[in-house]
């Protein structure tokens, strides 16, 4: 039965529109909208009566020592700028320790620098084309002919592999 009564498609409700003559007023305000603004407007009451009742209860020997630092500037209590918190001389003293940090990272990276650029010297050098061999003593480097006018390097490697086969 029920399935049958929510198949039937139903008339949608509008809600009605301001009248002609009243169309200077604005709009038309509808319960949602009301409803918005009577609980922002209940919200607002219940705060204003919390610190009413707070100011109440307030014990008039209370002391907190931002009632020191503070100023009362339009009937606002303002907090005492802060800018005249250090001395000139301290001051000074930060300027200078701010200056020697800043040297010394400057120093740190001119460090590093200096080492990775000692690190990649191979790499700006032009590389010779000659080929370089290593011989475990000097028995095998006497043995390498290396230095005879006839060979070139495909008979060089060849004898090399034969010796250590």
């Amino acid at each position: 039965m029920s399935s049958r009564r929510n198949a039937i498609p139903r008339r949608a409700h509008k809600e009605r529109a301001q009248p002609q003559s009243r169309k200077k007023f604005g709009l038309l305000e509808k319960h949602k909208d009301y409803v918005v603004r009577a609980k922002a407007y209940r919200k607002k009451e219940e705060t204003i009566r919390r610190l009413k009742e707070k100011a109440a209860f307030r014990n008039p020997d209370e002391f907190y020592l931002k009632m020191i630092k503070t100023k009362i500037v339009d009937g606002v209590h303002r907090l005492e700028s802060e800018a005249n918190k250090y001395t000139q001389e301290e001051l000074i003293l930060m300027k200078t320790q701010d200056i020697g940090y800043i040297l010394q990272k400057l120093q740190s990276e001119r460090n590093k620098i200096e080492k990775l650029t000692t690190m990649l010297h191979s790499l700006d050098s032009n590389l010779s084309s000659r080929h370089v061999y290593y011989a475990e003593d000097r028995f095998m480097l006497s043995k390498l002919p290396f230095f005879s006018e006839g060979n070139n390097i495909l008979d060089l490697l060849a004898i090399l592999y034969m010796e250590n086969m």
